[in-house]
């Protein structure tokens, strides 16, 4: 599919004039070159807000690749846009695994000198396939799933190159994984199937920050929200918030919608679909699509038709139906239109500012996973908050002398 330039330039504006703090590292970046003479392969979801950030480390005197994170993240519109930028991006909406991969392989050959990921699809094929860090100062890693994949690496002796993980940082986790999941998981539900969600009976598989996200917005649109876990920890949490806290077999049973956010596999799998209503409904809001096993829905199916765009309807030999969303990808973006865009506002700006980071200190640092400094983290924070018509305090000399005897004991 094409990319219509026009409306892509629009949904480019449109993003542009409500990523404010994007844009102010965006002027720096223009002033300051900090990416002159470098490469920057991302692997992202390709849509207005990340071709914002694109266009900001172009300023900064970059030279940057991209290659969709999903083979049905991408905006084609807004491809177009970027394209016309002079990003060089490999994506289109619907693209085919090889597709996907061929990308992916194509911007690990270019040898950048800094990697942007969602998910450690970039970081994992340059360490399996290439095996070699090259150029790459460092990676920075926006979802849980990667910096998961980048831990493992840095368990077994194997990372290469320092990786930031943006993901783990509080302007990270708090705000994107907690409230842009929670609202555009739910959107990307609402728009692929017109459903009325009040009244219905909603599992969310997952209690982390996303979870927590999806599980809110769910019962502040009137569901009745079982969650389940596999953590103690998380399951009392998610009890003491308020929800019914359940395993996946006895929550499946009432189901009408189940959501899942775990960042695993196999979260729903065959035994589940044999106990669920008529008509439930199953969407996928982790990383990958590996969360509802598809292989075993489709051989409990007797048959499987579309039932509406990006959903799949699968009836079992009983007569109960099951609609898949969005072939269980990643649901706000494969039916949806990814996190809001404030929210991207924040993450892309810690992106921004970690990718710097990196091409300043990186081949200094130390090949294991880092978090974002703190003094970013912070930036960003307050460079949010008159935007969003925020103001606080500052300590008084008082507390300071007092805060500082207390830290040290005295």
């Amino acid at each position: 599919m094409t990319g219509d330039l026009a409306r892509g330039r629009l949904k480019l504006d449109w993003a542009r004039s409500r990523m404010p703090v994007l844009e102010g590292i965006r002027r720096r970046f223009e002033a300051e070159r900090p990416f002159d003479g470098l490469t920057i392969s991302a692997v992202l979801h390709v849509e207005a807000k990340t071709c914002i950030l694109a266009l900001a480390l172009t300023a900064g005197g970059a030279t940057v690749r991209l290659a969709a994170g999903n083979p049905l993240s991408t905006d084609d519109d807004a491809v177009a846009a970027v394209r016309e930028a002079g990003v060089e991006t490999l994506a289109r909406k619907g693209e085919s695994v090889a597709e996907f991969q061929a990308a992916i392989r194509t911007l690990a050959e270019a040898d950048p000198d800094v990697v942007i990921d969602d998910g450690a699809d970039l970081v994992a094929h340059i360490h399996t396939e290439r095996g070699s860090r090259g150029r790459i100062r460092g990676a920075t890693e926006e979802t849980t799933t990667g910096v998961t994949r980048l831990r493992a690496l840095e368990r077994d002796g194997k990372l290469l190159f320092p990786a930031i993980v943006v993901n783990d940082s509080p302007m990270k986790h708090l705000f994107d994984n907690r409230y842009g999941t929670g609202q555009s998981a739910v959107e990307g539900i609402t728009q692929a199937t017109n459903v009325l969600i009040a009244g219905k009976v909603a599992v969310v598989a997952g209690y982390g920050w996303c979870g927590k996200g999806v599980a809110a917005r769910l019962r502040g649109l009137g569901a009745d929200v079982i969650v389940t876990e596999v953590d103690p920890v998380r399951a009392l949490e998610a009890r003491m918030d308020g929800f019914r806290v359940r395993p996946m077999l006895d929550a499946a049973r009432e189901a009408d919608l189940v959501v899942t956010v775990t960042g695993t596999t196999g979260v729903v799998r065959g035994e589940h679909f044999k106990v669920m209503k008529d008509g439930c409904l199953l969407a996928n809001a982790g990383h990958f699509d590996v969360e509802i096993s598809k292989p075993e829905l489709e051989g409990l199916a007797v048959s499987h038709r579309e039932a509406r765009p990006l959903v799949e309807e699968y009836r079992f030999a009983d007569g109960r139906r099951v609609y898949l969303i969005g072939d269980g990808r990643l649901v706000n973006l494969a039916t949806g239109q990814g996190h809001p865009v404030e929210i991207m506002d924040l993450s892309f700006a810690l992106q921004a500012l970690s990718a710097e980071h990196l091409a300043r200190h990186g081949r200094t640092m130390a090949a294991k996973v880092h978090a974002v400094p703190e003094e970013l983290d912070r930036a960003v924070a307050r460079a949010a908050m008159a935007p969003m018509g925020v103001a606080i305090d500052e300590p008084t000399a008082a507390q300071l002398k007092y805060n500082r005897s207390w830290q040290e004991g005295t």
